[in-house]
């Protein structure tokens, strides 16, 4: 099974520029833990040392927040699109 992962372009950079991934799992944990494995220098963007997410990173599956529906182990359907959006800080 395997799902579209959409990267803003700050985090597109550490994935080849590729702001599209295609990415096989059977939850969005799975498919996180797959992009990490292929880009090691997007991981530690992603989640933290345990594998869990970071609170200012958010997860969108299909248009809803992860946080509200399982997150990592919300399960994911072949087709399904994951987004991922950083905060982003400023001033």
């Amino acid at each position: 099974m395997s799902v579209t992962v959409h990267l803003p372009a700050v985090l597109a950079k550490l994935a080849d520029g590729r702001r599209a991934l295609d990415a096989p799992g059977a939850t969005v944990g799975q498919v996180v833990a797959h992009l990490a494995a292929l880009y090691p220098d997007l991981a530690p963007r992603l989640r933290d040392e345990s594998g869990r997410p970071y609170e200012f990173v958010t997860f969108y599956l299909n248009d809803e927040d992860i946080r509200l529906d399982g997150g990592f182990d919300a399960p994911v359907s072949d087709g399904d699109e994951i987004t991922i959006v950083p905060a982003i800080a400023g001033g």
